[in-house]
């Protein structure tokens, strides 16, 4: 699970998808011409920034796997457990479908989605060259977007499931993300029984384990394998956005994944 730096930009890899040589990263905040509050690679025209720095920054990140930023194929991001598929890259000037989850088996579309503390979860079909990546916040954790992925890749790509290696990317971690009790109840109600794997109780508070609950969703398939990156955004503002830690104030980081020829 190392750090990488090309052209400038530095990103963190997951070693599982490393040993299948399938190009991905998650982007830290370096290496952008963005200016504060989203210094400097923000992604998302979403927090404010200016739209031409976020194609500039996006075009940075896409020429280090060869593409430029009209090759992406990405969504308006809503907290839900819509997954869309193509196998073109979405055209600048056309809006975005919204949607918590992209899939594409054409190597010349990149699949980009944004974060700033939810959980990005990459998967990769070994056998079909199929990729996806899942946004899951608590709310798509609760609707199973990690799960409503899977069971697109099986129906549109013909995926087996013992094929697939998941991934779950830079997020924020335990101990940063506490919750209320109307959060709790929403999350209980998807996860009976698992208080001791995705809750965390201290001094009165609640914490909620969105890593282990994104796994636990997982779990439920035969994947052939899961790896847990374990890198918090909270605890590292130089590399990573946090909309948690930095008040909302911030930019977003992206999360990018290519298939084979």
């Amino acid at each position: 699970m190392p750090f990488r730096e090309k052209n400038g930009l530095r990103y963190f890899t997951l070693s599982s998808f490393d040993e299948f040589g399938i190009e991905h990263g998650f982007f830290t905040r370096a290496g952008g011409i963005s200016p504060q509050p989203w210094a400097s690679l923000n992604v998302a025209t979403s927090v404010g920034d200016a739209r031409e720095n976020v194609i500039e920054n996006r075009d940075r990140i896409l020429k280090i796997f060869g593409k430029g930023f009209d090759s992406v194929f990405d969504t308006w991001q809503i907290h839900s457990d819509i997954v869309r598929c193509s196998e073109s890259p979405r055209p600048v000037e056309k809006p975005h479908a919204e949607g918590d989850a992209v899939i594409t088996s054409n190597p010349e579309v990149a699949l980009l989605m944004v974060f700033a503390d939810c959980v990005p979860v990459l998967f990769y079909d070994t056998k079909k060259y199929v990729i996806a990546i899942a946004h899951a916040g608590w709310q798509g954790t609760v609707k199973h977007i990690v799960c409503r992925t899977i069971e697109k890749m099986q129906a549109e790509y013909n995926s087996n499931v013992q094929d697939i290696i998941a991934g779950i990317g830079p997020s924020i971690g335990v101990d940063h993300y506490e919750i209320g009790g109307s959060t709790e109840a929403s999350i209980m109600e998807t996860f009976p029984g698992q208080e001791e794997r995705i809750f965390q109780r201290r001094a009165g508070s609640l914490y909620f384990d969105m890593w282990q609950a994104n796994a636990l969703l997982l779990e439920r398939y035969p994947l052939k394998s899961i790896e847990i990156a374990g890198v918090c955004t909270a605890c590292d503002l130089d590399n990573w956005y946090s909309h948690r830690a930095e008040n909302g104030k911030t930019g977003r980081f992206a999360a990018v994944l290519t298939t084979k020829k």
